[in-house]
């Protein structure tokens, strides 16, 4: 969300200077992404650790995209920090990197079902 709204700074800012046509900006972001097959056994392997984080004393007390972030982060910290580190969940976002999460969990897991 900074990136764009940081992009859009920009194009009003070169727009004005005539520099630039801002129709023509694209924000691409990019993240690793891992193949995830969205079965029921990997559903339930992945919503295990994701209840027994939700009730985990770091993430229990905290609610909206904190806990999201925290579950996330206890499910896999590797996985979190390759996927989310960089460019954290904001308020309003739609999550697009949730099956890479997942797919990474199971990969990292070992937990790889069909």
């Amino acid at each position: 969300m900074n990136r764009i709204l940081t992009v859009v700074n920009l194009c009003v800012f070169f727009n004005v200077l005539n520099i630039v046509n801002c129709d023509q900006v694209d924000v691409i972001f990019t993240f690793k992404e891992y193949p995830y097959k969205d079965s029921p056994k990997n559903e339930m392997t992945f919503r295990e650790f994701e209840t027994a984080c939700e009730q985990s004393a770091a993430c229990n007390q905290l609610s909206g995209l904190t806990r999201t972030r925290c579950v996330r982060e206890c499910v896999s910290p590797s996985c979190y920090k390759e996927l989310y580190s960089l460019d954290p969940l904001e308020e309003g976002e739609i999550d697009v990197r949730l099956n890479s999460f997942k797919g990474c969990f199971v990969q990292r897991s070992g937990r790889t079902r069909n």
